[in-house]
């Protein structure tokens, strides 16, 4: 395992999980992710992408929601776990993310190589 899949596990161990709102996708935008993260998920056509970029959505979302649920990019599972990534919705986890791991999860974002989804 290299050092940056790691890091990437210590991370998503750390981000605490909650229930979105059913049918809500409003934080399935464009986002950037490292990578690392986007080799985990399954290609996309230049089409799929550019469709995806014009409604201002994510490739990997279909008629059920998130299709790579699982492996979905740190971004996307700090999405509701902090006041600065706030859900619209006001759903949230018991629990939000520790700040000391928000801090190191952005500081590992400025080192890291990131593409668009």
């Amino acid at each position: 395992m290299t050092p940056t899949s790691q890091k990437i596990r210590f991370f998503r161990e750390r981000i605490p999980s909650f229930e979105c709102q059913p049918g809500c996708h409003d934080c399935c935008g464009p986002v950037t992710t490292s990578t690392e993260e986007m080799a985990r998920l399954p290609v996309k056509s230049e089409e799929e992408h550019e469709a995806a970029l014009a409604n201002l959505s994510c490739p990997h979302l279909g008629a059920k929601g998130c299709q790579v649920y699982a492996e979905r990019p740190l971004i996307c599972r700090l999405f509701g776990t902090t006041p600065r990534l706030a859900c619209p919705n006001g759903k949230r986890p018991e629990v939000m993310i520790d700040p000391r791991i928000e801090q190191q999860i952005h500081q590992f974002f400025s080192e890291t190589r990131h593409v668009l989804v």
